[in-house]
């Protein structure tokens, strides 16, 4: 049967428990397991997609039009398999389908109650994954740290599920902090006991401890935390700060992390992981034969974490480069036609990121008309894109004051315009275009030519559209549609002739790019960018 992992949190937040998991994962993926992993995400929000990116960071979208966290992007770009709708639940998905239910009479007039209904909702979600008979390991990441109020029935529903599938086919990491205290100069072991202590009062002992820290633990520490947390002192797991997430998988192999998981599960060791290609990635990642500077405009710099995926495409396309992306983060609102020239000095390639809403609007479409009038390799990843549009239907075909309705509904000229089946759509959440749709590619086209083909599939996460009626005018003009949608003919990707690289995508390429799959319009705007740096 299925085996299934739990990881849970202790002490304090953000001391990464997905990189733990999506490491985990590798090295068992490595041995020959088929695994996936799955995130419990504490809030009530149905899903991250109604979240404002400085709350949760960015919204991750999966192959079947799922909007979640962004824990999933690492679970991708490690495993490089996709996930699904069924890979993040939140506390309010879980409510939802209770509460639903209960008004269909489902329960049979009884009290709904957190116990069992909704630990049991939660244990059915587990399973869905396991019963579908494609993993041999579940991993699954609960969101939060023990003790916080919501994570209660998620603990809860553990501690039931482990009960009735039998210890031996499941077992529970706790990741925790071991600090040290410059003053004493010495690391301090209590929190985690006290982490532990409250794990084992809501009647869960976890089997494996990470102990993330600044610092190494000798013996003497791996010892004690043993002894005081009940657990075999080869369970006690060093997870010590790396200059690169993509090393973790590499330091808990270091530790046998992924041994000691399949003696607890009674599973054979298989052969030895197989990490040629990701050392390999390593290998060039951290020796990098050259450097260059790309501008990210967006509106939420202030975070990087609000465009995660981009930041991770950018170091799997530099490493395929062999050279080292070095990211300016240019605020759009900051920026205006008069300050562009200074905001962008000494950069080699400039990509306008995605977003929602008008604030920072006319700093992204200034950056635009700098970069296609110095011929600096641009990229524009769906608002950037409907910038890039917006700018050369002003700036190039004269249609003064060309705008998207999303910015002005009046505007004379609505060169990208609201979906008709969008229109009459009032609830935010989940009734954008979503998820994976196929593009034909143009032949002859750079994007056709960095493809390597004509029938390429992408995920949307968008409203608004390119509005074919300005169509002729645009690619008369050298700004051509190189990629449109089969079944309703939308325009996918604009590309202007006689540039270095100028190409806007109306899908998030970032996405879909992986450790061992790079994106190619990540590659090759890079290599461009690579280019310009060598010209200059």
């Amino acid at each position: 049967m299925t085996k299934y992992i739990f990881v849970t949190g202790g002490v304090t937040s953000s001391l990464g428990k997905g990189i733990i998991s999506a490491s985990l994962a590798k090295l068992l993926q490595a041995r020959g397991y088929r695994v996936t992993i799955q995130k419990f995400d504490p809030y009530i929000n149905i899903d991250p997609g109604t979240l404002n990116p400085y709350e949760h960071g960015e919204c991750y979208v999966t192959e079947d039009g799922a909007e979640t966290d962004l824990d999933l992007g690492h679970y991708e770009r490690f495993l490089n398999t996709p996930t699904s709708q069924a890979n993040n639940i939140t506390t309010g998905r879980i409510y939802q389908n209770v509460i639903n239910k209960e008004r269909e009479g489902a329960f049979l007039g009884k009290t709904v109650q957190v116990v069992p209904h909704i630990t049991d909702e939660i244990k059915r979600n587990i399973r869905i994954l396991g019963e579908s008979g494609k993993f041999d390991l579940v991993i699954t990441e609960l969101g939060g740290t023990v003790g916080d109020i919501e994570s209660l029935p998620y603990i809860e529903a553990v501690r039931q599920f482990r009960w009735e599938i039998g210890y031996s086919n499941s077992l529970v990491i706790h990741l925790t902090l071991v600090p040290y205290l410059s003053a004493a100069g010495e690391l301090k072991t209590k929190p985690t006991q006290h982490s532990v202590k409250t794990l084992l009062e809501y009647g869960i002992q976890p089997d494996i401890l990470v102990c993330r820290t600044e610092h190494p633990l000798n013996q003497d520490i791996k010892r004690k935390i043993a002894l005081f947390c009940n657990v075999n002192a080869s369970a006690v797991v060093e997870s010590i700060d790396a200059s690169t997430i993509y090393d973790v998988p590499l330091l808990m192999l270091k530790e046998h992390l992924d041994k000691t998981v399949l003696t607890k599960l009674k599973l054979p060791h298989k052969n030895e992981p197989d990490l040629e290609s990701w050392k390999d990635f390593l290998g060039r990642l951290k020796n990098p034969t050259a450097e260059v500077h790309i501008g990210l405009v967006g509106k939420y710099v202030e975070l990087p974490d609000a465009y995660k995926s981009i930041n991770e495409s950018f170091i799997h396309a530099g490493a395929k480069n062999e050279c080292k992306v070095r990211l300016k983060y240019i605020s759009s609102e900051e920026l205006t036609a008069k300050n562009a020239a200074e905001k962008m000095q000494g950069l080699h390639g400039v990509l306008v990121a995605p977003g929602f809403g008008s604030r920072g609007i006319e700093g992204k479409i200034d950056a635009i008309r700098y970069v296609r009038e110095h011929n600096i390799p641009f990229f524009g990843i769906c608002l950037g894109m409907q910038c890039a549009v917006i700018e050369f239907g002003r700036n190039v075909l004269g249609l003064k004051n060309a705008n998207s309705t999303e910015m002005d509904e009046k505007t004379k000229y609505p060169v990208i315009s609201m979906m008709e089946e969008q229109k009459k759509i009032k609830n935010k959440g989940g009734t954008m275009r979503l998820g994976a749709y196929a593009c034909e590619l143009k032949k002859g086209t750079k994007s056709a030519a960095i493809y390597g083909k004509t029938r390429i599939s992408e995920r949307h996460r968008h409203r608004y559209e390119f509005n074919n009626d300005y169509l002729d005018q645009y690619e008369k003009a050298g700004l051509i549609a190189s990629g449109i949608n089969p079944e309703n003919n939308l325009v996918e990707i604009m590309e202007l002739k006689n540039h270095p690289f100028f190409i806007g995508a109306q899908f998030h390429p970032e996405l879909k790019s992986t450790v061992a799959n790079p994106h190619p319009l990540f590659v090759n705007f890079v290599a461009a960018s690579l280019a310009n740096s060598r010209k200059k």
